[in-house]
């Protein structure tokens, strides 16, 4: 294991923004994350995990301690698990091989996850999902390196603590595991999931029902038409996806942004999500306050396709993208009293 010195992150990343690690390790194998983790240790260096790069905005100053560049690869097969078939992935894995993977044979339960950028490492701790799918629904355990005890520890998916785009890998334990591995069940034979509004309207003029295949194809083409799909040459991509969560909150508080909406003649939409709460599209409160698709603000802007990704225009800073985040989350609150959550990892930066 090499490690070096002074690296641009930025290249590392979707969004291309971002200064310099100050050493820099790539780490293939287990025992090279615990060796590059005794180094950093013993040297009082603090320590950052990269995976795909895909959800993550780094600071122009880079970061002071060292990066881990997670590259375990490996896919272990583990047969039947309570009517699924388990199979465990390093986690330097490509997320999207993973569910072309799992499509082609024939095995339901991430076929929405189709085309999300990034590495399985990153998948259990923001709980990725996406079109009516989480990976919380198919994780059965997580294997991670403890940098408090030095230990390497196993978590099953209760222990994981999943919830809307969260675990405790990004909450109460921010920091302080590595991800080396994760194990997922699908379903043999099972049916795709056709339960999101754009997947459905893809195929209601369709004869005949769509198969695991079809929605995986219909996914990546609907996140294409998004420009969130990675594609070389493609200046919407330039992003680190959908920016801000959709928010969830009490009932009384959509019934007031609901009357600011029927002021306006505008529908609200909404998503109840039981005990008296519910999500709104942040998409739309983006939209609405006045950020429309294509909206440029200096180097920075919002995508000709998607009102939640921030994408870089050419030459834009992280100070940049900060900005444009503050903005918008500013005239939101403004508008509409929602306070806009973030989605990516910030790296680097003082922030509250």
């Amino acid at each position: 294991m090499e490690i070096r010195e002074h690296v641009a992150l930025g290249p590392y990343t979707t969004l291309g923004v971002g200064g310099p690690a100050r050493f820099f390790a790539e780490t293939a194998t287990e025992p090279d994350v615990r060796q590059a983790v005794e180094w950093a240790t013993e040297r009082q260096l603090s320590l950052f995990i990269l995976g795909g790069g895909s959800n993550l905005v780094i600071s122009d100053s880079g970061w002071p301690g060292i990066v881990l560049k997670m590259s375990i690869l490996g896919r272990n097969p583990l047969g039947p698990d309570n009517g699924r078939e388990a199979v465990e992935y390093g986690a330097g894995e490509e997320w999207d091989r993973v569910v072309e993977q799992s499509v082609a044979a024939n095995c339901s339960g991430m076929e929405c996850l189709s085309g999300i950028p990034g590495t399985v490492g990153g998948t259990p701790v923001q709980n990725v999902g996406a079109y009516g799918q989480d990976v919380s629904e198919t994780i059965v355990r997580v294997r991670a390196f403890d940098l408090q005890s030095g230990a390497t520890v196993e978590f099953s998916n209760a222990e994981c603590e999943f919830a809307y785009r969260s675990s405790r890998f990004n909450s109460r334990n921010r920091g302080r595991y590595v991800i080396l591995a994760v194990t997922f069940a699908t379903h043999p034979g099972g049916a795709p999931r056709l339960e999101y509004a754009d997947i459905k309207r893809y195929f209601e003029t369709q004869p005949k029902p769509p198969t695991l295949a079809n929605v995986r194809e219909a996914v990546r083409e609907i996140r294409h038409g998004k420009a969130m799909l990675l594609v070389e040459g493609d200046a919407d991509a330039r992003s680190a996806g959908s920016f801000f969560k959709n928010p969830v909150i009490a009932a009384e508080h959509y019934q007031r942004i609901f009357a600011i909406a029927e002021s306006r003649h505008l529908t609200l939409p909404k998503y109840p999500v039981g005990e008296g709460r519910v999500k709104v599209p942040a998409a739309w409160l983006v939209e609405q306050a006045g950020f429309h698709k294509g909206f440029t603000f200096g180097t920075v802007g919002i995508s000709s396709r998607h009102t939640l990704a921030l994408v870089n225009r050419g030459g834009a800073t992280a100070t940049d993208v900060l900005a444009l985040k503050d903005l918008v989350q500013k005239r939101v609150f403004d508008t509409f009293g929602v306070e806009l959550q973030p989605e990516p990892v910030f790296v680097g930066f003082d922030l509250p």
